[in-house]
């Protein structure tokens, strides 16, 4: 991994995790001493990237950390395949200490068992659970049952957490969570998703029952500080150039977004025959602009008349106050009722974030390519 000039795709380790300091020492005291934690941020922020390095280091026999990703659950019981699998799965490392730990969850089911190649290092699991073989709330509790057999404390971090408001009945199915959850002593969870509007909502807004459930930790931005020196260095490992000034375009071209700034560099380290110029780094960023236009494209398509003006309103710098009427009729957004469906769809949609300095296109790449098109 460290022999990549620049890392992006994929969650960063090693050289490539830089500028989480602080995030690292916050997150990493609340996994030792069991506090709950909702990370939040834009996509591509690097989450995933700061969840795998805390986890790696906090790791013992004292605390065990479980990782799942259920971005592929649609409902309550997928959930508690993946959860209970996953959990079984990454608290014993053979089969034998598994079915111990899973004395009396196990007895109702035939699980299938999965060997790595050599039969030794790792091991898959598929359970079946269904709701004629155990109820949610004994699923739920799996976790605290194992800890206390164990005698460690344990760490469930849940990846795209914000399926679980998709789910049938989900309101019923959070409270379930919430109510097994919250009484455990010996787990605590970790939980983050890729959709900041859809894990707001289930952690923000007080009639939901995840309300105030845990800590909640905001991503920023990775500063110009921290980059430069990681870039010069990734360039340098090439036998290129870079300069602080051409460094700090290239991070404000893509708003200092992580994934985006690795993959810009990582571009227009390919353009570069010798030092970086602002020929080279305009050629990059049209490039990494013509790579995700036809994921804009496919957001965009299906987008009515009055959503497209609002896009362009936002693009024309307007970010509050929509409703004015100069603001309504120089971009056509229809009555005050319509603007206010207009925005929510265009969140839904991850078109458009709702900041703290209002209404904003998140994405700096689609911003970008939204120039081009509208």
């Amino acid at each position: 991994m460290e022999n990549k000039p620049f890392m992006f795709g994929t969650p960063v380790e090693d050289a490539h995790f830089i500028g989480r300091q602080v995030e690292m020492d916050r997150l990493s005291a609340n996994f030792r001493y069991g506090v709950n934690t909702i990370l939040l941020s834009p996509r591509r922020w690097g989450k995933t990237s700061l969840v795998n390095k805390v986890a790696a280091e906090v790791s013992s026999k004292e605390i065990v950390v479980v990782r799942m990703d259920i971005f592929s659950c649609r409902n309550d019981y997928d959930f508690y395949n993946v959860f209970s699998e996953a959990i079984l799965r990454q608290t014993a490392s053979r089969i034998e200490e598994w079915k111990d730990l899973a004395k009396g969850f196990i007895e109702r089911l035939v699980p299938k068992f999965s060997m790595s190649l050599d039969g030794q290092t790792e091991y898959g699991v598929s359970l079946g659970i269904t709701s004629k073989t155990h109820q949610p709330e004994e699923v739920l509790d799996l976790p605290e049952l194992i800890a206390k057999r164990k005698g460690c404390r344990i760490v469930i971090c849940i990846d795209e957490f914000q399926q679980v408001g998709e789910f049938p009945d989900s309101l019923s199915v959070q409270k379930r969570m919430r109510t097994v959850w919250q009484h455990q002593k010996n787990v605590s969870y970790c939980l983050y998703g890729s959709k900041m509007h859809m894990m707001t909502n289930l952690f923000q807004k007080k009639s939901y029952p995840f309300y105030k459930f845990g800590e909640i930790q905001y991503l920023k931005n990775i500063p110009l500080e921290t980059w430069t020196p990681y870039i010069i260095k990734g360039f340098a490992q090439e036998g290129k150039k870079i300069s602080e000034d051409m460094v700090e375009k290239l991070c404000d071209s893509v708003d200092y977004q992580s994934s985006y700034v690795q993959q810009l560099a990582y571009d227009t380290l390919l353009l570069t025959e010798q030092e970086v110029d602002e020929p080279t780094l305009r050629k990059a960023l049209n490039d990494l602009i013509d790579q995700n236009s036809i994921v804009f494209i496919e957001q965009t398509q299906s987008l009515t008349s009055y959503q497209l003006n609002f896009l362009r309103a936002v693009m024309a710098g307007t970010h509050t106050d929509f409703g004015k009427m100069q603001v309504r009729e120089t971009f056509n957004l229809g009555s005050p009722s319509n603007i206010v469906r207009l925005k929510n769809s265009l969140i839904d949609k991850e078109l458009l974030e709702l900041t703290a300095d209002g209404i904003v296109i998140g994405d700096p790449v689609l911003k970008l390519w939204l120039k081009r098109v509208l």
